[in-house]
């Protein structure tokens, strides 16, 4: 394996241990919701400058490969990408860590039937990054096209969840609080998905060369 071959694989590696930070944070901070477990929550907010400094060190590596070999084509994508995909990354344990915070202060309020959906949320975005971070590890599109077609599922979570806050909201107004904590969390993990996409979105770029963001919105074929 040659020198450039090895910083790219040093680069891949980083990226891959960021991603798995990333799943777990956003599996612990619905969990910690949902079992109520206030320990967790704030583990997971405590741990997330782990992950920013991955996301640091992740770009300090590719701003070095690109100084020192000044890649073209497909390395050149691949080296973009990545930046791309880390800055998402950072963003989407964000999020993460912003649903923790209305875990621990929901810790005590009692639960409603959204917090099934809530958890059903959380389980298609967290496969959504999975299988967002394979498609680039494997340069796999066709994987990366599915990822983005299931937005659309999150998006209807997202909508099914606000509608039934509301109508808690509207017969029981001293559930005001509580209802709006929950729809913050439900709309943490739809941008969680849109952060997925642009993932997605550059691994197509990266295998293609081909730029689709937005296009999925005009419903235009991948």
């Amino acid at each position: 394996m040659s020198i450039k071959d090895e910083e790219l694989k040093g680069i891949k590696d980083m990226l891959l241990k960021m991603a798995v930070l990333v799943e777990a944070a956003i599996k612990d901070s619905v969990k910690s919701l949902l079992e109520r477990d206030v320990e967790l929550a704030r583990k997971v907010i405590k741990n997330d400058h782990v992950i920013n400094s991955y996301d640091v060190h992740i770009d300090e590596a590719c701003i070095k490969f690109i100084a020192r070999r000044q890649p073209v084509g497909k390395d050149l994508r691949f080296i973009t990408t990545g930046m791309k995909i880390t800055t998402d990354l950072e963003r989407i344990a964000d999020h993460a860590v912003n649903i923790a915070q209305r875990a621990v202060e929901l810790s005590n309020e009692p639960f409603n039937n959204t917090y099934n959906d809530i958890s059903r949320m959380r389980e298609v975005a967290q496969r959504m990054i999975k299988d967002a971070i394979d498609s680039f590890v494997n340069e796999d599109k066709r994987l990366a096209k599915d990822v983005i077609m299931r937005d659309d599922e999150v998006d209807d979570l997202n909508d099914i969840i606000i509608d039934e806050l509301m109508a808690i909201m509207t017969k029981h107004p001293e559930t005001i609080v509580h209802a709006t904590k929950l729809s913050y969390i439900s709309r943490n993990l739809e941008r969680i998905a849109d952060h997925t996409t642009n993932i997605a979105e550059m691994v197509i770029y990266m295998t293609e060369g081909r730029i689709v963001r937005h296009l999925a919105d005009t419903h235009e074929p991948l």
